[in-house]
């Protein structure tokens, strides 16, 4: 697209060197103005069947510094002995029976942890490759820095085994105490281990016999759907993707598996202007956050903000009798209480005020987070906050 000039280039005979300044000052102007934004259709939307899939597994942590579940878990015990009987290490018998006769039943595992091993499996993801995971620990253990995660299978919800995990686990929770003082940084008994599970299963996918390709958009919008739609039309000619619904899309694609994958490819890289997202207000109370996106607008109000302080301030007096009195000598406390209410201007709201002005008038009075939220509440309660208020 050509850019536009705000003035003519046509060089007179008497202008020169001024309108010749004048025409590449105009052409380096538009040179730096800046496109439009556009979103790519894959930040905005994925395909539906290109999806992960959530697996989970139960398994056994060994090599801990005595920070195990010990004795007192008793799944810890009976998987510590039902892995050791298939290694072919016999605890069951006259012996062993003594021995736990005499322990009071008690099998000391102080270096091992009963843990959950959770994992993504990625779409399309083939026998072989690696996917990471995630251990926690679901008895007494108190860390599990050090510690080797055992030969765990992951399941799906089918109950079918989808990958195998095993390795050293990378802790960075760190749980230290000495002499009546503790520090504590982190989760000490959760840890990960990068591309610590193998795939053994692949998912079941239809992308390679399916008609059409659905793309559900990541935060439904009818409008979005729509310049989605018409994108991908301009682009490949029309009635080819059709919208379903606020978050679907129905894109006719090419029979042959390889040809499929390049047009979607060129779909996923579709410059699309995207709606602007509703107005909110994000407030976390706990930590005084407060996050107001662009479009959020107040109708008028008059906004008035101060806190009351009260001081008490006592001292202590001795109260003591004339020399020919007969009254003993007391101690009296005397109280001294002030209230303060500092003069807080009120602001003013004009009509469809923007986040600039918002702040402004915020900052003039000098208002802390909590206040902020304050107005914010009291604004969205007087009907003037023109914005969907979240408060966390």
């Amino acid at each position: 697209m050509a850019a536009f000039h705000p003035f003519p280039c046509r060089l007179r005979p008497l202008a020169g060197r001024a309108l010749l300044g004048r025409c590449l000052l105009a052409l380096a102007l538009a040179s730096l103005a800046p496109a439009a934004l556009a979103d790519r259709v894959k930040d905005l939307a994925q395909v539906a069947t290109v999806r992960a899939n959530q697996l989970i597994g139960y398994g056994l942590v060994v090599g801990l510094p005595g920070t195990g579940d010990g004795a007192d878990v008793s799944f810890t015990v009976q998987s510590m002995r039902a892995l050791l009987n298939r290694l072919g290490v016999s605890i069951d018998g006259p012996l062993s029976d003594f021995e736990a006769t005499a322990s009071a039943g008690k099998m000391e595992v102080k270096n091992a942890a009963a843990v959950m091993v959770t994992a993504d499996l990625p779409a399309m993801a083939k026998p072989g490759q690696r996917i990471d995971v995630t251990v926690s620990a679901i008895g007494k253990a108190t860390n599990l820095r050090g510690g080797s995660l055992l030969l765990t299978a992951l399941r799906g919800p089918d109950g079918e085994v989808y990958a195998l995990a095993q390795g050293a686990l990378a802790a960075t929770g760190v749980d230290q105490s000495a002499a009546g003082s503790r520090v504590s940084i982190g989760v000490p008994t959760a840890a990960r281990i990068p591309s610590g599970a193998l795939v053994e299963r692949e998912v079941d996918n239809p992308f390679d016999r399916a008609d059409h390709a659905v793309l559900n958009l990541r935060e439904a919008d009818f409008t979005t759907n729509t310049a989605i739609v018409n994108a991908i039309n301009r682009r490949f000619g029309s009635d080819l993707a059709r919208p379903l619904d606020g978050t679907s899309i129905a894109v006719r694609v090419p029979q042959d598996l390889s040809q499929r994958v390049a047009f979607l490819s060129t779909v996923e890289n579709l410059d699309v202007q995207a709606a602007d997202p509703p107005a909110r207000v994000v407030v976390n109370a706990r930590t005084g956050t407060v996050v107001i996106s662009r479009n959020v607008r107040i109708t008028p109000a008059a906004v008035s903000h101060g806190t009351i302080t009260v001081s008490i301030s006592a001292t202590n007096e001795v109260s003591q009798p004339n020399a020919l009195g007969r009254g003993d000598t007391q101690a009296v406390q005397n109280a001294d209480v002030a209230v303060s209410e500092p003069n807080k201007p009120m602001f003013l709201f004009q009509p469809q005020v923007d986040l600039r002005q918002i702040v402004d008038a915020v900052n003039q009075v000098g208002a802390t987070p909590s206040a902020l939220i304050a107005i914010l509440e009291g604004l969205k309660a007087a009907g003037s906050l023109r914005a969907e208020l979240i408060v966390q």
